[in-house]
């Protein structure tokens, strides 16, 4: 039975969504919107000269956004292809995987205590990258070291990506996940202004985000164990535009 449709696509998207909005990513997007495209705060904020310095701002952004699409995209087909050499033990590798969604969901909530998660792996680049060569670079750095907060859910979507059929269902989930991370983090660079008074004024509510994701973690990893993830997505499809589900 196929594994994936919009469901999955949209949960991939989400995902991402709240891995921008994790601890680690959402406090720091200033500092790194300043990082990648060597403008300070204060430059970003000053009405002189605003449209240049938004335009450095904005192209760096976007290379940064390649960087670590890039790095996400390669780690989904790389698990997918994996799943397809083990697709004999494609059962117990389901519910494996499942088990231990739930047990990432259990982390993220504050019930369970895993001490190799709670280490911030966050890998340090002292001098700030030279152009556009160097945000797209830095974006595949931050890729690989964006852990504890990214790590679960990244961890789960990567999970559910080695139960696909074929490497580019993998991908797609990947590119979704990227999309729910990268469209946030555009538009935020888009208006850096906006975005600081937005944040202040809901940076309260970042806990329980966290507490949700985990328990979509939870949700996820039940749905897959129990296989009811491939019947949530069959039942989707009745609703699916046929145009729509030609390209999935």
């Amino acid at each position: 039975m196929e594994n994936f449709s919009q469901v999955t696509i949209l949960m991939a998207l989400g995902a991402g969504l709240f891995s921008f909005l994790s601890p680690c990513v959402l406090p720091l997007f200033p500092s790194y919107l300043s990082f990648i495209s060597g403008v300070s705060l204060d430059q970003m904020l000053a009405p002189s000269d605003r449209s240049r310095v938004r335009k450095r701002v904005i192209f760096n952004s976007v290379l940064f956004i390649l960087g670590f699409s890039v790095v996400f995209i390669a780690l989904g087909a790389s698990v997918t292809l994996l799943g397809q050499m083990l697709l004999r033990y494609q059962v117990v590798l389901r519910k494996a995987g499942g088990i231990l969604i739930v047990v990432f969901g259990l982390y993220m909530i504050g019930l369970l205590k895993l001490p190799f998660l709670a280490r911030y792996r966050q890998l340090t680049i002292e001098k700030k990258p030279s152009g556009y060569l160097g945000a797209f670079l830095v974006g595949c750095t931050f890729a690989i070291g964006w852990t504890p907060c990214v790590g679960p859910i990244l961890g789960s979507i990567l999970l559910v990506a080695s139960t696909a059929q074929d490497t580019s269902r993998g991908i797609t989930l990947l590119v979704s996940y990227s999309m729910g991370l990268a469209i946030p983090f555009f538009l935020g660079s888009l208006s850096i202004e906006r975005f600081l008074p937005l944040f202040q004024r809901y940076r309260k509510l970042i806990p329980v985000l966290h507490t949700v994701a985990g328990l979509m973690l939870i949700v996820v990893g039940v749905l897959l164990y129990t296989n009811y993830m491939t019947r949530l997505n069959g039942y989707a499809l009745q609703f699916t535009p046929r145009w729509l589900f030609e390209r999935l």
